[in-house]
């Protein structure tokens, strides 16, 4: 009798569990970003509790064909089906993989019932890594085949942190369930809310000036943001202190959503007016665990304090607080995240003063060498609402000491991919044809790149959007 794909993945569930439950020297290795932290943060105290000996590790891609497994159980997760992990070690590791990525290798329906390697990845199943479940995700299914459902707060964070909800403004497929199981458990309250940044912590005034899909008169400018809400007549402050997102009203808040749907509508052509309101709301995830007005309150503005982690070369403070430390860790945190804003700042000052941006036919682009690899992503994003709303933007710079090669950075509108576009494919074929390799989400994505192939990628890049936006 053949097994339908659920059936398929319990059962891939089931030998996983049994592989973590025979072993009692185990190795993660996890990717050094948001969800892959958190998704390490998740088998890590999953085998706290079961009082398995354990070490986390946090590599970059590149990383990986270099890696010695040696102990009893190694577990890749976010990470490891886009890699040959089926060929390291010498034969004496149970290797199993917990990924969300496009997998390189086709299902062995046997290695889920015997064997010494198992790859669980959703897409085996019919499932969208892109928006269905993260890397993280698909670790807290197995924690929850331990009854430890107690992380799918975890799995939530991983999620956002991975953008899964960026197209519908939501979660879906998996990423929805993992979060209903968050609900019922009371960690976890969702809204309807706008889709503004800083729910927590920024200044309402401020946090408007940063909306940056489609520029609007109000972006990068905060007196334009507070001229606006003394027009809606919403205050800007409680007393002395300064007013933030989550202190509004739904009224309030109903009066800001028809702004800036009726100044986008103004802005964008006739096509997209449908895809304005998922510009500007969607849903909101507060962790209930955590205090009001803390970075931690707001699953965007948390999964953000990961990446600084991440990008600093950190990732084991973000680590420690995802597992619990509210002390010397999350101090860290906070310093590291503080440093992170200085950093962007001062390149985002460097890229605008300078005039560094350069538009091509169908795209933008900046010579981002003075920026650290780490965060050549973050300051396109950023950069994005300075230049052709239209265009995505492209940010390069070598990729470090230790190697060669440039990394590019591509960020775009929202609504680009609305259109259909999927920038993630296309920059993975346009870095292939200049001897590079990459890949990534339909409105954030990213390749490694021979240094000088540079000038190719830009002119290849350039044409094939010839006609496609």
């Amino acid at each position: 009798m053949e097994i339908n794909k659920q059936d398929q993945m319990n059962l891939a569930f089931s030998k996983a569990h049994e592989m973590v439950q025979n072993a009692e020297d185990i190795k993660i290795y996890s990717h050094i970003d948001c969800d892959g932290i958190t998704a390490g943060a998740i088998l890590s105290s999953m085998l706290d509790n079961l009082e398995k000996d354990h070490e986390v590790e946090f590599v970059t891609l590149d990383k990986i064909d270099g890696l010695e497994l040696e102990n009893e159980l190694t577990i890749f997760s976010d990470l490891g089906s886009g890699q040959n992990v089926d060929k390291l070690g010498n034969g004496s590791s149970n290797v199993l993989i917990l990924d969300h990525h496009p997998p390189l290798r086709p299902m062995v329906f046997d290695n889920h019932v015997s064997g010494k390697f198992l790859e669980l990845n959703c897409h085996y199943y019919g499932i969208d890594g892109s928006h269905d479940v993260s890397g993280g995700g698909m670790s807290y299914l197995l924690a929850h085949t331990f009854g430890f459902d107690d992380l799918s707060w975890l799995g939530v964070l991983s999620a956002v942190g991975d953008m899964q909800n960026s197209m519908s403004g939501k979660l879906v497929g998996l990423n929805k369930e993992i979060l209903a199981a968050s609900i019922q458990s009371k960690l976890i309250a969702t809204n309807n809310d706008l889709s503004i940044y800083g729910r927590q912590t920024r200044p309402i005034f401020v946090a408007l000036s940063y909306f940056g899909d489609v520029k609007l008169p109000i972006t990068n400018s905060r007196t334009e943001c507070i001229h606006m809400l003394n027009k809606l007549d919403i205050p800007t402050k409680n007393g002395k202190r300064a007013r933030v997102l989550c202190d509004l009203t739904q009224e309030e808040k109903g009066k800001i959503f028809s702004e800036l749907v009726r100044m986008l509508s103004k802005e964008v052509p006739q096509r997209y007016i449908k895809h304005v309101p998922k510009l500007v709301a969607g849903e909101s995830y507060d962790f209930l665990g955590e205090r009001k007005y803390s970075p931690l309150r707001d699953a965007s503005e948390f999964s953000t304090a990961v990446n600084a982690c991440s990008r600093h070369k950190h990732p084991e403070i973000a680590l420690n607080v995802l597992k619990g430390d509210r002390g010397l860790a999350l101090d860290e945190m906070d310093q590291l995240a503080l440093e992170h804003r200085r950093y962007l700042a001062q390149k985002m000052e460097w890229v605008t003063e300078e005039n560094r941006i350069i538009s091509l036919d169908n795209l933008q682009y900046f010579d981002g060498s003075e920026i650290k690899s780490e965060v050549i992503g973050t300051v396109a994003g950023m950069i994005l609402s300075y230049g052709d709303w239209r265009k995505p933007i492209i940010g390069f710079t070598p990729v470090g000491e230790d190697s060669e090669g440039i990394k590019v950075s591509l960020r775009c509108s929202r609504l680009l991919a609305y259109d259909g576009i999927h920038f993630g494919n296309i920059i993975r074929k346009v870095a292939a044809k200049v001897g590079g390799n990459g890949g990534g989400h339909s409105v954030a994505c990213g390749a490694y790149i021979p240094e000088e192939n540079m000038d190719k990628f830009l002119n290849v890049f350039d044409e094939y959007l010839t006609g496609k936006i």
